[in-house]
């Protein structure tokens, strides 16, 4: 699932690039099917919504097929890809997340607005998967009050724990300075997460579960509109690098095991726009690959 971990193929993706670029759709429907769910989930943690999630993918995988012919075999195919997908990330326009999501001291607010409902031991249990709803959108709002490049740098080099020299080229940053930037955004929701956050710092009066009763109550948190605790099996560590930094700081181990226990979506069986691109000939002989 992780095209920027080990388990990637240059020389499969090679093949299958050269068979698009001479009209093979089965190879480019392959190659992009390759691409699409590690392309997703990454935009599912930049957007905060799944559909925009959804949107976004579909705008950076179209870009993707239209650009294809200008690549130059000078580089690694990943790398230019995920240059090219990530800049179309930064470049998009805002999104409902970027508008509800501003920053940490607005987050802040909303947060300490929640009441810490009293809950007796039946609650407890009745709440618990709303509860588990409510962390991983609290988590992911957090991510969000970072700014776009902290925000995608982020999700990039931290959730998913791709390699500080591979995630320096595809950001086209220098090692030192791709590592500072990181270092930066990660300090930025540590610091935020140790003040508000009960799961980080249990001295915090923060609550998952009592906050998901209040909510509840006041109609904000229903079963029925969840959109990250809806069944998927697979979390973001999953998805993380299989050779992703050890990390020994006691307190960065907590973070990460929290943003990476968000779930990620593994199923796209559903056509996209870029499906039909793909079955379509006319559009191909519009896009050049035909």
């Amino acid at each position: 699932m992780n095209q920027l971990g080990e388990k990637y193929s240059e020389e499969i993706n090679i093949q299958l690039l050269k068979s698009s670029l001479n009209g093979n759709k089965e190879a480019l429907n392959r190659l992009i099917a390759i691409h699409r769910p590690y392309i997703f989930n990454v935009a599912w943690k930049f957007t905060f919504d799944p559909q925009d999630a959804e949107d976004l993918t579909q705008e950076a995988l179209i870009k993707v097929i239209t650009k294809l012919s200008q690549f130059k075999f000078e580089s690694q195919f990943r790398t230019w890809l995920y240059r090219l997908v990530f800049n179309e990330f930064l470049q998009s326009k805002r999104r409902k997340g970027e508008k509800q999501f501003t920053d940490f001291e607005n987050q802040g607010k909303r947060l300490d607005s929640i009441e810490n409902a009293v809950l007796d031991e039946s609650e407890e249990k009745e709440y618990e998967e709303l509860a588990k709803e409510l962390r991983y959108r609290c988590l992911s709002g957090m991510i969000m009050c970072l700014t776009r490049e902290q925000r995608l740098l982020f999700i990039v080099g931290e959730t998913f724990g791709v390699d500080h020299n591979l995630g320096s080229e595809i950001f086209d940053l220098s090692k030192a300075n791709y590592r500072v930037k990181l270092h930066r955004a990660r300090k930025e929701l540590i610091n935020f997460m140790q003040q508000k956050c009960g799961l980080m710092n249990p001295d915090n009066p923060c609550r998952c579960i009592k906050k998901a009763k209040t909510m509840h109550k006041n109609g904000y948190l229903t079963e029925d509109q969840q959109f990250f605790n809806v069944g998927y099996k697979t979390k973001v560590a999953d998805y993380v690098a299989e050779n992703s930094e050890i990390v020994a700081d006691l307190v960065d181990h907590k973070h990460l095991e929290l943003v990476r226990d968000i779930p990620a979506k593994d199923n796209f069986d559903k056509e996209t726009i870029v499906d039909e691109i793909i079955g379509d000939n006319e559009l191909l002989n519009y896009f050049e690959l035909n």
